[in-house]
């Protein structure tokens, strides 16, 4: 690697979905030992030989972060796409944490879904609840934006049904609730700033080519 190229920054979905990523570099051979380090305080994590910088985020961040060029390349989750509405290529599906977009809610709430009734929806993810309701049932309903445990707007009576990600659905029946409606599949996609892509359009294209192959 020539001294003057300058280094491709990642930013990674802290938690699972940096792992996953991580794992996958390691297979086209591209690895950061400083981030194995658990008790590492380091915010910045750097490959010398292939000139690559890392640095983990929350999800919602990452494609702020890409939009804005403070990383050229981001790992997050599609339900973090569509709910942040960012600019940025998203150029790759990773194929890990696979889920889906769902309503859901009590049994009893089905009906209401049915007649366009005025109800109320509770969610992390008031941009996808509203596109979903709003253009694709042509239905108007009340979002509320919750931060945690969405299960329970319904529970307690704050809503009558929640959009929210549904991995295995226990959590839902363990509470009563069930999956009414999906509204999309969800899985880890990989972003990259436009600016970037143009800059930088070789090396970005041979890691997704890298990466392809793997996949």
């Amino acid at each position: 690697m020539s001294e003057d190229m300058r280094y491709l920054t990642f930013a990674l979905g802290k938690g699972r979905l940096a792992k996953k990523t991580l794992e996958l570099f390691e297979q086209i051979g591209i690895t950061c030992e400083e981030m194995k380090d658990k008790d590492s305080r380091k915010l910045i994590f750097v490959n010398e030989e292939h000139k690559l910088k890392f640095f983990l985020s929350k999800g919602p961040d990452v494609p702020t972060y890409v939009e804005y060029g403070a990383a050229d390349i981001g790992v997050v989750g599609k339900d973090t796409l569509l709910e942040e509405q960012r600019r940025a290529y998203e150029v790759l599906d990773l194929g890990f944490g696979k889920c889906r977009m769902c309503v859901c809610g009590p049994e009893s709430a089905k009906e209401l879904l049915k007649h366009h009734e005025m109800i109320r929806v509770a969610s992390k993810y008031p941009n996808i609840a509203k596109d979903y309701f709003y253009n694709k049932k042509h239905q108007t309903v009340d979002i509320i934006k919750l931060n945690g445990s969405v299960e329970l707007g319904p529970i307690v009576g704050l809503s009558d049904v929640i959009v929210d990600i549904v991995e295995t659905g226990s959590t839902l029946r363990e509470n009563g609730l069930e999956v009414l409606e999906e509204i999309c599949p969800l899985s880890a996609r990989m972003i990259v700033n436009q600016v970037s892509m143009k800059m930088e359009a070789d090396r970005i294209k041979k890691l997704i080519a890298d990466i392809k192959e793997i996949l």
